[in-house]
């Protein structure tokens, strides 16, 4: 089985990736179980199918998501992804405990140095800004960020979760390549106006989450669906667990209806077509080879207008999507030694 995967550009910004790309961050924690073996078998089979955009984080696994991602890629296939990896979120290295957003200049350059180290690369395709740190100004974080392109380290910059006059700023001082978000059925709010920003500037949107963890999927409909192990049924996301699961579960529903207008496919399916006739290219995230077959089979999938217009009653998710609504504006920790 070979399944072509159309590349795009993101945005205007010369960057050119697969039409879909890899989620990462469920090979190393908050999903349950993982297996090494299994998830590195899962990326190879990615490239082979024609998945170039891999996403990953520093914060995910506290380093263990960028080592197994080094290690996948290793053996010439590196040279055919796009790596994109993110920084400022900072965990304690002993406990893994969140310790806040740092953006210092000082701190990018010390992030981007340990990163390129754990993924055993001399460059990154695409860095991101994690979470934007409402204690330094963009304008130093991305003036580091952009240093670390002129010195080689980096090819292109993104931002994550930024909000427009950040986005404005940020773009000012170097372009900026793509912004990463939550989007999807269950989650639309980006439409309002950091969409719209994104295409006025020529910025890429790379949705994440775009099977709202999970539950667009119609796999999950209560918290016993979960492994124990498993942070949507801990309260970790919200909107994935207790009574907002089960309302969600309802909502996702429709999501099945649609799909099965159209043989053979899925609701995932369903959900990862509609983001990418949005002109956005989602990163669902697997740790299984199946699945992920299965989303690149979303590729294929048309949607006509009667579909989207019966997809737009899913209507916004029930809950918040974290706990208080989005992360806290912490306090930037000083620089680990």
């Amino acid at each position: 089985m070979r399944n072509p995967v159309p590349t795009v550009e993101l945005g205007r910004s010369g960057l050119h990736v697969s039409a879909l790309g890899l989620g990462c961050m469920g090979m190393s924690e908050w999903y349950g179980p993982s297996d090494d073996a299994e998830s590195t078998a899962t990326i190879r089979r990615a490239v082979e199918l024609g998945v170039t955009l891999i996403d990953s984080a520093d914060i995910y696994g506290n380093g263990h998501n960028e080592r197994l991602l080094g290690v996948a890629l290793a053996g010439g296939l590196r040279e055919r992804v796009v790596v994109a990896t993110k920084f400022g979120n900072v965990r304690d290295a002993e406990t893994g405990k969140l310790g806040g957003i740092n953006g210092t200049a000082e701190y990018v350059r010390w992030a981007c140095d340990a990163s390129l180290q754990r993924l055993g690369l001399d460059h990154i395709d695409l860095y991101y800004q994690h979470r934007v740190d409402a204690k330094t100004p963009i304008e130093e974080t991305v003036g580091a960020m952009a240093e670390l392109v002129a010195a080689g380290k980096v090819r292109h910059l993104g931002l994550s979760e930024a909000r427009p006059e950040d986005i404005r700023r940020a773009h000012a001082v170097h372009p900026i390549a793509a912004l990463q978000s939550e989007y999807s059925l269950f989650e639309r709010e980006v439409e309002n106006d950091v969409l719209p920003l994104c295409r006025e500037l020529g910025i890429g949107f790379v949705p994440f989450s775009p099977l709202g963890r999970g539950v667009l999927t119609g796999r999950f409909k209560s918290n016993a669906d979960y492994d124990p192990s498993d942070d949507r049924g801990t309260g970790r996301y919200p909107r994935a667990g207790g009574d907002a699961l089960v309302e969600n579960a309802r909502k996702a529903e429709i999501v099945a209806e649609v799909a099965s207008r159209h043989p053979g496919a899925t609701a995932a399916q369903v959900a990862l077509a509609w983001l990418v006739a949005q002109g956005t290219v989602p990163i669902p995230g697997t740790r299984n080879s199946a699945r992920l077959e299965e989303n690149v089979g979303s590729l294929a999938l048309q949607l006509s207008d009667d579909d989207g217009q019966r997809l737009d009653d899913v209507g916004q998710a029930a809950g918040d999507r974290y706990p208080g609504g989005r992360n806290p504006d912490w306090v930037s920790p000083p620089l680990p030694a």
